[in-house]
């Protein structure tokens, strides 16, 4: 049952993301758009697809790794079931139990863990998927030919170097337990944005996109990173608004910027759907022996 004050911020959310798109849809040829999508090359958009699989379950390892450090050993298939029902919420369910916030429930309800602690490793799991947004957005600034960006080149490569230390010397003064595991999660949230960064080319290619690549994928990572701010429903309209201002800035086709967008949200909704079997069946958490 979603309380009455959840149910008036989903109703927010909801408005937020439809006045959202209604705005993005008036100022681009939607007919235009669809028609795109239409002749979208099924083989690679089934690559796109499997890259971005690909993505999820090494983020659910990584997020595996936290556990294991307050002795919650679940097994990789267990693991991954419940990332799955976390990524259904998430998505489809913002205004009842998120998927983090499901994930931490069950945790602490299966195992004696600290409430806090819980909390505290699925924050830093958030954030060290967005510290690897952030850091891919600031490499590929140097591949862009664009005069503001080429102005602040030398500013992006300070800022990774500064973000990676800020990032490591706050998790050691206030998360310190998770220390042992910090380079290696780092390397997984780079794998995991990798993987999504392919499924993004390989979203261009199904759409015949061969031109501007590079800007298209810094868009993309802009828009992961605004999607995260809890404004809309699963960031539908926040990440289409991003790839139209983006493209706009950028010199882009906006018609493009937005296909590109729709399909990475239809992979995102068609994976995360996978999930709903765990609502209805749920995981039974295994634990290694």
């Amino acid at each position: 049952m979603i309380k009455p004050n959840k149910k008036i911020v989903t109703a927010l959310k909801i408005s937020i993301s439809a006045v959202l798109l209604y705005f993005v849809f008036t100022k681009i040829n939607y007919t235009d758009v669809f028609s795109t999508l239409k002749k979208t090359n099924p083989y690679y958009l089934g690559l796109a697809a499997f890259f971005f699989i690909i993505s999820k379950v090494v983020s659910a390892y990584r997020v595996n790794l936290y556990f294991h450090l307050l002795h919650v050993f679940l097994t990789p298939l267990s693991n991954l079931k419940l990332y799955a029902l976390g990524m259904f919420y998430n998505l489809f369910l913002p205004g009842g139990i998120g998927g983090d916030a499901y994930k931490g429930y069950i945790i602490k309800k299966e195992f004696p863990v600290d409430t806090k602690r819980i909390v505290a490793v699925l924050v830093l799991d958030r954030l060290s998927g967005l510290l690897l947004l952030f850091i891919y957005a600031c490499l590929l600034i140097a591949f862009l030919d664009v005069s503001f960006l080429n102005a602040i080149e030398i500013y992006a490569v300070a800022a990774i170097v500064l973000s990676i230390v800020v990032f490591y010397v706050l998790t050691k003064k206030f998360f310190n337990y998770v220390l042992p595991i910090f380079w290696k999660t780092f390397g997984y949230s780079a794998l995991v944005q990798l993987a999504q960064l392919i499924s993004v080319l390989f979203i261009l290619k199904a759409l015949n996109f061969e031109s501007n690549t590079v800007a298209y994928l810094f868009i993309f990572l802009i828009s992961s990173i605004v999607s995260v701010i809890p404004l809309t429903i699963g960031g539908i309209g926040s990440r289409e608004l991003t790839f139209f201002y983006g493209a706009t800035l950028l010199n882009l086709d906006e018609n493009t910027s937005i296909s590109i967008s729709m399909v990475f949200f239809l992979i995102t909704a068609a994976v995360s759907f996978i999930g709903i079997y765990y609502h209805f069946k749920r995981p039974k958490l295994q634990t290694k022996s």
